[in-house]
This record gives C-alpha cells, structure tokens and sequence, in this order.
C-alpha cells in the first residue's frame, strides 16, 4: 500500500487508475486555496448537494464554512474525475449505521463504484478512496488542556504510554494516537458511538496491528498527524 499522499491544488486533477486490493490513493488540500480543481472555491456552492449546502449554511464562522466549502469541493472534484463524472453529479449517501441500523453510516457513492473518506482540519484537509472500505484521518496537535481531558477516554494502555512521557511529548503522541482512531472508526462506519477505547493502536512511531485493516500513519504538515485505515478481509 503506497504512503504517498498527492496534491489537489488549482489544476484538474489526474487521478489515475483507483487502486485495488489492498490499495489506496490519498490527497491532500489546503482549504484556504482559491481555485481547487479548476474551480473557484468562493462559487462552489451549486456544485454541493442539498444536504452539503444545509450543512454549511449552519456554520456559523467564516473559517469553518471556508473549510468545509473548499474539502466537500475537493472531494466532488476527486470523485467526479475517479467516476469520469462532473462533480455536481456526484451522488452522494449515507450507508445504514452499523451500531443501530440508522441511514447515519459511512458516507458512500451511490451504487458503492468506490469507497472514500473525507476529513479536515484547520488549513488541512486529506482525501483517501479505494475498492475496499478506508478511512482517513488529519489532526492538528492538540493543546496540553486537550490533552488531559482526553486521556481517561482512551484505551487504559495508551492512557498509562501517554502519562508516562515528558509533557512536552505528549500532544504529538496524542495527534498520533488520535488520527489512528479517528481512521478505523471512520472506515468502520462506527465513529464516536462506542467510544475511544478501542480498538488499541499505540502511541508509538508504528501503529499496533488492528486485526483485518491495515493502519499506517500518513506524511503530514508539521503540527499535523494524519492516519489511514483500509480493511483486508
């Protein structure tokens, strides 16, 4: 599985074949652009669905509606060029919930041509599609008070790895460990509802092994950590 993250910047994008197996294409963009894709951003607003556009009329900062206008723009434009579809084209649904069987699951193509996620971050956001399902995750380093009131709500091992480093190292490991959650609960369908305890994937330079995915931590701007998730089986 390649690591290599690609930049969505002001041109077409060229996507390519999408990978298969166990593969995965992942982009990056950084949400202050004006042109993504060939389109301005400040004017993409047509270009989203009726639930995008409800979405971003209840975001209430300038900084935030920027930011989801410029990722959900990104991620119409990587769809359509993967689909050979105009990113207003898109269809766009929600899978059913694997914990309660609601229509609050992955969000997913209509038809399910490729499998995606989406997440974003401050500046940042990253982009992953493949044939199989996959998540991905970026993080902006969290402050030492984001620290201390997360640590009691991850699993008891990495709760005791993160308490035991210098305070100075702890909200790296933490971006870390936190990105690798966020991927699999993404790519799992599940997100926040069961909680943060599992599955263990470590604080450590290398993920822990997550039985039937593959974790891998992702090249990432610096005060960033980003992570992604693509099941085997």
């Amino acid at each position: 599985m390649s690591e290599y993250v690609n930049q969505l910047d002001g041109a077409a994008p060229s996507t390519g074949v999408l990978p298969v197996g166990t593969g995965a294409a992942v982009w990056s963009l950084n949400t202050t652009r004006e042109v993504i894709g060939g389109h301005e951003a400040a004017g993409a607003v047509p270009l989203l669905d009726a639930t995008e556009q409800d979405r971003l009329s209840r975001l209430l900062r300038p900084a935030d509606r920027r930011s989801y206008l410029a990722s959900h723009l990104g991620l119409r434009v990587l769809l359509g060029a993967y689909l050979d579809l105009a990113p207003e084209k898109v269809s766009l649904v929600r899978e059913d919930c694997p914990c309660c069987g609601g229509p609050h699951g992955r969000p997913a193509v209509a038809g399910g041509a490729v499998h995606f996620s989406l997440s974003h971050s401050d500046d940042m956001a990253y982009f992953a599609f493949a044939g199989v399902p996959v998540g991905v995750d970026i993080e902006g380093l969290p402050s030492a008070s984001a620290v201390e009131d997360v640590l009691a709500t991850l699993h008891p091992a990495e709760t005791a790895e993160l308490a035991g480093l210098p305070a100075v190292e702890r909200s790296a490991a933490l971006a870390r460990v936190w990105s690798r959650k966020e991927a699999y609960l993404k790519a799992t369908g599940t997100g926040l509802a069961l909680g943060l305890a599992e599955p263990y994937v470590g604080s450590a330079a290398t993920p822990a092994p997550v039985s039937g995915w593959i974790l891998r931590d992702l090249p990432a701007p610096d005060t960033y950590a980003a992570a992604l998730a693509l099941r085997t089986a």
